[in-house]
């Protein structure tokens, strides 16, 4: 039986190799793995198999993500937690399971989560024991460290397609229905400002990449993120912006209000920020109210009426504004709000789509266009449909301004 002690040696052995031989190539590496666990393995037999699947695991541990690789490489995984060195748990289609694998010592992860995080300039340390950063795939990473993680480094890995999902995709797969998707593709193309809300998980990130491919290729468009995660690949002229955090002499750092800031004298068409967790809420509504018709974004909240007041909250945390102010703002600035929620089949889907329609009686008025209807479960899956709702698009000046023919037409049959 293969135990963390021997693999512990073995990776002693390759190591040693390695200073010897000075920089190899990948070629070269897999030469040097396989010499030494054939030499090894002559006084403790493995099988074929162990065999083969001891070397990939001693060359991921030098090239990849060791134990780590073949779930990254696995499109069934979509997420990976390690709560510390020896518990490991990921989703697979929507399930969480405990994986019989782990790091050898709490050395080896911290070891890992230093090369991650060195990959991306960003520093994380017992004075800075949080950092957000991603993977070369584009992966996300969330990583927290003692004394913060009490029983160890903690890291947390979200996956994505190696190609974003269409809206055609998320059709099929019940996300919302086709009505709705030709809905908002009108929507899109009219530069209505969009912001999707939702709890975590439920795919905002996912459905802001497929919205964004009805974005006309001839605009120029601004990406701001904490970490980079969208994948648009639809509009040729685009400029993706990332923050960055403090050095070690708490300098340097650049949130996403100064890339907020900076994207406008970029002369964007429209601008998406990733998501709004603060004050730099301030600056998005700001930019969707100065021009930048179009843009879109995304937060987390329990529906689009309580996405309206974690906004008031956000914006109040950045300026000492009346509160009616705060809401004329929004409602001003957003046109569409989209919710996305994640059910208990797993299945993640748009539940609301409303319209902002203004402030009435000092509230933000929010109008569902299409709301969710559940009509029960079968086969352990809930059943149901995205269906419109009496309400009529009210707000129809954009359509007409892009140019959009039959604008009554369309706004009575939606």
């Amino acid at each position: 039986m293969l135990t963390d002690e021997a693999v512990l040696e073995l990776k002693n052995r390759i190591k040693d190799r390695l200073e010897y031989s000075g920089s190899v190539t990948d070629e070269q590496l897999t030469a040097i793995v396989e010499q030494t666990v054939f030499a090894w393995n002559s006084g403790s037999p493995l099988t074929a198999s162990e065999l083969a699947s001891l070397v990939r695991r001693l060359f991921h541990s030098f090239r990849g993500l060791d134990i780590l690789q073949p779930l990254m490489d696995d499109p069934s995984v979509t997420e990976v937690m390690i709560n510390h060195h020896s518990e490991i748990f990921i989703e697979r289609n929507g399930q969480l399971s405990l994986l019989p694998v782990a790091f050898e010592s709490q050395e080896r992860l911290e070891d890992l989560i230093q090369s991650i995080v060195a990959s991306v300039n960003r520093v994380v340390n017992e004075s800075s024991p949080i950092v957000d950063a991603r993977l070369k795939d584009g992966s996300r990473v969330h990583i927290v460290l003692p004394p913060v993680a009490l029983r160890g480094p903690s890291m947390t890995i979200r996956k994505f397609p190696d190609r974003p999902l269409t809206m055609d995709e998320l059709v099929a797969r019940g996300a919302l229905t086709e009505e709705a998707a030709l809905f908002l593709q009108m929507l899109a193309r009219a530069q209505y400002n969009i912001f999707i809300s939702g709890g975590t998980g439920t795919g905002k990130t996912t459905f802001l990449n497929a919205l964004s491919q009805y974005i006309p290729r001839d605009e120029r468009l601004v990406t701001i993120e904490d970490s980079a995660e969208l994948q648009i690949r639809s509009v040729p002229n685009l400029v993706s912006l990332e923050t960055r955090n403090a050095n070690t002499e708490g300098k340097g750092e650049i949130t996403i209000r100064d890339l907020i800031r900076a994207s406008l004298r970029m002369r964007p068409n429209r601008i998406i920020v990733g998501e709004v967790r603060g004050s730099e809420a301030l600056d998005m509504l700001a930019a969707m109210n100065t021009g930048h018709a179009g843009s879109m974004s995304t937060g987390h909240s329990n529906g689009p009426k309580d996405m309206m007041s974690r906004l008031e909250t956000m914006v109040m945390s950045g300026a000492e504004m009346p509160v009616q102010v705060i809401r004329k703002q929004i409602a001003s600035a957003l046109d569409i709000v989209i919710h996305l929620s994640r059910f208990r089949d797993r299945s993640r889907r748009v539940t609301d789509i409303s319209e902002i329609i203004g402030v009435e009686d000092g509230e933000i008025a929010v109008r569902p266009l299409f709301q969710f209807e559940e009509e029960g479960e079968e086969s352990g899956r809930v059943v149901g449909s995205l269906r419109r709702t009496t309400y009529k698009l009210q707000h129809t000046e954009k359509l007409r301004m892009a140019g959009i023919s039959s604008v009554e037409e369309a706004a009575a049959s939606l």
